[in-house]
Formats: C-alpha cells, sequence, structure tokens
C-alpha cells in the first residue's frame, strides 16, 4: 500500500472532521524489545499515523530529548536495518497505520537510495522525511522512493516564503511537515495563532495536507494545534517519558503508552471542543 495508506487516513480523517495525532518515537529506544512494545502499542493508544527516527549520532536538528533517545539506541546496537525488521514485525499486526521514517542522510547514502526504498517498502514503510536533504538534491532520493511508492515528505519553516514553499512542495507528497518554531526539537513551544496563517499558506501552495511539529508537549498545546492544522506531531515530550521511566524504575511501555493516550484525546476532541464553546 505505501503512500496510499497515508492518503487514505488522511482522507478518513477529513471526513470524520478532526485532525491526526502523530506520534514520533526512536526506534530501539530504550532497548528492541521494549521499542516494539511501544510500536505496537502506539495504535491502541489514539496514533493516527507513527514517526519512527532512526538514530543516528549527529542528529542536527534534534534537541537534548531525541539526542539522547538516538544515543541510548545506539548503545543498544540499534542500526537502519534493524529499525526496518522493527517496522516488519509492527506490520504483521497493522496493516492500516502510516509509518513514516525520519532521520538523516549518511545511513541511506551508505545503504543506496534504490535498494533502501525497495527494503523499505517491503518492511511496511509508508513514507520518508530526511532532515538533511535539501529539495535541490532530493531528485535521486526521490526518483527512488516513487519507484517504490513511497511518499518523500518534506520540512517547512516559519522562515519558508511563498516562493520556497513552491520548492518544498515540488515533489512531495502524503503531507508537508511544518516546523513550528525556529531552533531544534524539544526546546520552544508551539504558538497555534502564530502557526495558523502559515499552516494556511503551506496548504495553498501544496495542496496537501499539513502536519505541525516541533513545541508540542501538553495535551492542551496538541489541541489548539489540532484546531488549525491536520495534524500534530509530538516527539520529545515521548522520550522525555521514556527517560523519565527507565530513571524511576517504572515500565517505559506503559508510561509511553499512557502520554500518547492523553495527547491523543486531546487531538480528537479538539475541534468538538471548539465547535461547543
Amino acid at each position: 500500500m505505501t503512500k496510499a495508506r497515508i492518503d487514505a487516513r488522511f482522507a478518513a480523517l477529513k471526513a470524520e472532521g478532526r485532525a491526526a495525532f502523530v506520534s514520533y518515537v526512536m526506534a530501539g529506544d530504550p532497548d528492541r524489545e521494549t521499542a516494539l512494545a511501544i510500536l505496537k502499542g502506539l495504535p491502541g493508544a489514539g496514533a493516527d499515523l507513527i514517526e519512527v527516527g532512526f538514530p543516528f549520532s549527529d542528529p542536527m536538528a534534534e534537541g537534548p530529548p531525541i539526542q539522547r533517545a538516538a544515543q541510548r539506541a545506539l548503545a543498544k546496537g540499534m542500526t537502519l536495518a534493524g529499525t526496518l525488521e522493527l517496522i516488519s514485525e509492527f506490520r504483521k499486526g497493522d496493516q492500516e497505520t502510516p509509518i513514516i521514517l525520519m532521520g538523516y542522510a549518511n545511513p541511506l547514502v551508505t545503504w543506496g537510495y534504490e535498494a533502501f526504498a525497495r527494503d523499505a517498502a517491503a518492511a511496511g514503510v509508508d513514507g520518508l522525511i530526511v532532515v538533511d536533504i535539501p529539495p535541490e538534491e532530493a531528485d535521486p532520493l526521490a526518483d527512488a522512493l516513487d519507484a517504490n511508492g513511497l511518499s518523500l515528505i518534506r520540512l517547512a519553516t516559519p522562515t519558508s516564503d511563498d516562493e520556497r514553499l513552491k520548492v518544498i512542495a515540488r515533489r512531495t507528497s502524503g503531507f508537508v511537515y511544518y516546523v513550528s518554531v525556529a531552533g531544534v526539537t524539544g526546546v520552544k513551544e508551539a504558538d497555534a495563532a502564530a502557526v495558523a496563517p502559515n499552516v494556511e499558506r503551506v496548504r495553498k501552495v501544496s495542496g496537501l495536507p499539513v502536519a505541525v511539529g516541533f513545541g508540542i508537549k501538553t495535551p492542551e498545546r496538541a489541541a489548539a494545534i489540532a484546531r488549525v492544522a491536520d495534524a500534530a506531531v509530538v516527539g520529545s515530550a515521548l522520550v522525555d517519558v521514556v527517560a523519565d521511566a527507565l530513571a524511576a524504575n517504572e515500565s517505559v511501555t506503559d508510561q509511553v503508552l499512557s502520554k500518547v493516550q492523553s495527547l491523543a484525546q486531546a487531538v480528537r476532541s479538539a475541534r468538538v471542543e471548539s465547535l461547543t464553546v
């Protein structure tokens, strides 16, 4: 199904009149078995789409929480190949939830774009976000993904003007990921009032759903974003739960899925609440 899963999920949510909740988790954090248990539990906890980070030693767009998550995963031996194995295991029980890989170019270049796109599609990946490949350099990757039915999902930012958005939208499919704040993940907080007009600009130029990420940590913030965007993405807040649960010797899986449930419920009810206020 590949990119068809993404399109189908956004179409279904649009028909329901609500935004998507997108959860980000790091493959292999804090270890393979726990990461797989979390991944399998995410749809039941309310995740409409799942972003899976593949660990990399120099994640330049990430703040300290996701940097530490990558370090934990790498220390336990997680690799890009291991990430695809996790997704293959997940797909044995779930053929509906879209999965987006998010990471950096070096491991993909080492694997080879064509081989990686083929293997990712076989594993059940639906799309790919590569933080450090600008549109001007992305055609070889886009060609490989297109050949295997995978979406290339690009980032737009508060500094992306209309001309730049046209470049970003070219060969983008599935959705556009709007970075709500200038800077790295997990540091600043997203402001829905400031985000709203930019989301409309991105929608107008791209014709695609717009998912907003970076700076969404609480159910209240997720709900506010869900009222103005097509999806709210939460990552750093979830990997923080992993770290906190490890420190407290609590069940990492239970704590992460509980956090997901509260965030997802806020997103699901956001537009209903706004209509009844």
